[in-house]
């Protein structure tokens, strides 16, 4: 298990400033937005079994993890089976295929945010109706698209993924589609205005909202990071994932 390797980081302050940024924010958002009051996934990538602890014991409880192995490895931990019985697992990295099972078995896992393909999306439909025992609710699931066309970055292209929305709704009994995330591209200068990410992702929101008949509230969007949640709120975010500004900055991965 990754132990700390770096100066003691605040956990529980850093959780504070960024709850009270994300009340800040919502409670000053354009009544024009429509979305859901924003979910803090606090990202726990490289860090120690105790600062996710830490963060529980303050109240926090859906985390956010990137790596399978950092999932399967944290989930396990004795310590947190103990000490953190309702935490709620998200998987935000990118979903290989050959993973599928692995990720499923994740003790707590309460959504995969990285669903970019009807094949990807297929072969979780049917590996969670085969998983044991047999669970009480259909597997939550957000769709991943790329806002920024970067080819190193995951995810459906915008003007896909309505159908891509369509399928997993009419076909996977067994997901439970919620909504849309993005990652967007980094370094975003707000001196030039929105950025354009976000715009695209609501957008698709808008989109998906209407053709469905669908309340705003309804389909959560997933974006916005340490850099820039309050601005991804602004825009109508209802989902945050923040690593940084809780968990103090990471240590370089091995």
């Amino acid at each position: 298990m990754l132990r700390r390797t770096m100066a003691e980081f605040d956990v529980k302050a850093g959780l504070q400033l960024v709850r009270k940024r994300i009340d800040e924010v919502f409670l000053q958002r354009s009544k024009e937005v429509q979305g859901a009051e924003p979910i803090l996934v606090a990202v726990s990538k490289t860090k120690p079994a105790e600062a996710v602890i830490e963060a529980y014991e303050d109240g926090q409880r859906d985390f956010g993890e990137n790596y399978v192995q950092e999932l399967e490895e944290k989930s396990r931990h004795p310590d947190i089976l103990s000490q953190c019985p309702d935490i709620r697992w998200h998987f935000i990295g990118h979903m290989q295929s050959n993973k599928i099972n692995k990720v499923l078995s994740v003790p707590n896992l309460h959504m995969i945010q990285s669903v970019d393909s009807e094949k990807l999306a297929t072969k979780l439909d049917a590996a969670w109706s085969k998983v044991q025992p047999t669970p009480e609710q259909p597997l939550k699931v957000l769709i991943q698209i790329n806002t920024s066309g970067e080819d190193v970055k995951s995810g459906i292209g915008p003007n896909e993924a309505p159908k891509l929305y369509d399928y997993i709704k009419s076909n996977l009994k067994h997901l439970q589609l919620t909504g849309i995330m993005t990652i967007g591209a980094f370094g975003f200068d707000y001196s030039n205005g929105p950025n354009p990410d976000f715009v695209s992702l609501m957008q698709v929101h808008r989109s998906i909202c209407e053709t469905h008949s669908l309340d705003p509230e309804s389909v959560l969007v997933s974006m916005g990071m340490s850099n820039d949640y309050d601005k991804a709120i602004e825009m109508g975010s209802s989902v945050v994932r923040v690593g940084t500004s809780i968990f103090g900055h990471r240590a370089a991965k091995a």
